[in-house]
């Protein structure tokens, strides 16, 4: 076959969708063993484009790359993939902007709703053998509580809808998005230090980037109610665990929901994972049959467009079309 395509890495059972799009158009995969730096830079040797799911494309993976023609993202963020040097280069990077807005989003209203009513920890005390309704007392009705939403791309604007028949007051930060689109939405625009301060359950919809990064912290934690919860279905490098720890034991906060972790999987000795106010999933927010079919066809076809002399859409750098 004339193209190859490196696939660094997946967590799904078959590639079956890609082997259908990119067979279409002559090209054969290469999966990699695993995603270290040195086997992924030995293997893109002789490849004409990546996909990349969770593996890092760093710069030295991109350079051993020499007739790369595309980075394809397996899904919506990008911090796992280089891609200013990739535009330095001339290679357009692609991601699926679309990919699994109403699974996380209903995966947040999940962790948010289980947060509300102590689902988890109801639970837990009946299979353990004790029926006694008085344990995890008080519960507020949902009613004219305050939802705080960071980040109002896609999955944050459907949070935001599915939350208000609930009758939420929504506040919203993003700093790139006009107060006129979030007033638009039946939402409140509000600085992040009112949002931490005023919300009953703050939700996090933001991509990590050096300025996201810790962004529940020590000093936004100390701005929540005693009350309030954290939700975050986004990036595990947006919460400081450690200052989310100390925060939950000292009670000034009431609990969180984590589907993701700085470090996937978490230390096995991490404190965090004992605290029966915390509801932890694995990472699985994405998860649908459907939306695993969406990404991978997605994915492949951006890359069978290039290597069939087309411009793919969802570009996120439309610099490197200028440099190629």
């Amino acid at each position: 076959m004339p193209y190859r395509v490196l696939i660094t890495d997946y967590i799904w059972p078959t590639l079956d969708p890609e082997r259908e799009v990119l067979g279409a158009v002559g090209a054969e995969i290469v999966e990699a063993p695993d995603g270290d730096e040195e086997t992924l830079s030995r293997l893109a040797a002789d490849c004409d484009a990546i996909i990349t799911c969770f593996a890092k494309v760093t710069p030295k993976v991109i350079a051993a790359c020499s007739r790369c023609r595309i980075i394809s993202r397996y899904g919506i963020g990008l911090d796992n993939i280089a891609v200013d040097f990739a535009t330095s280069r001339g290679i357009p990077v692609t991601n699926v902007p679309s990919y699994c807005v109403d699974e996380v989003s209903d995966h947040t209203l999940a962790l948010l709703l289980a947060c509300a009513r102590k689902i988890t920890r109801w639970s837990s005390l009946v299979h353990g053998g004790t029926w006694d309704s008085r344990v995890h007392m008080p519960l507020r009705r949902l009613r004219l509580q305050t939802l705080g939403i960071v980040g109002f791309g896609k999955i944050g604007r459907l949070v935001a809808a599915k939350a208000k028949p609930f009758g939420f007051r929504v506040l919203v930060h993003d700093r790139y998005v006009p107060a006129e689109t979030i007033a638009g939405a039946g939402c409140v625009p509000a600085d992040l230090t009112t949002v931490f301060a005023e919300s009953d359950y703050v939700c996090l919809h933001a991509p990590l980037t050096p300025e996201t990064e810790n962004l529940v912290n020590a000093d936004t934690l100390r701005l929540m109610k005693p009350g309030a919860y954290v939700v975050n279905t986004s990036r595990g490098g947006l919460v400081d665990v450690d200052a989310l720890y100390d925060a939950l034991v000292a009670g000034r906060l009431a609990g969180a929901a984590l589907d993701v972790m700085p470090e996937e999987p978490p230390p096995a000795d991490h404190p965090i994972l004992k605290l029966d106010s915390v509801i932890l999933t694995p990472h699985v927010a994405f998860y649908s049959e459907e939306s695993l079919v969406e990404l991978q066809t997605t994915a492949a076809s951006a890359v069978a467009t290039v290597l069939s002399g087309g411009t793919p859409p969802n570009i996120v750098n439309a610099k490197s079309l200028t440099r190629a």
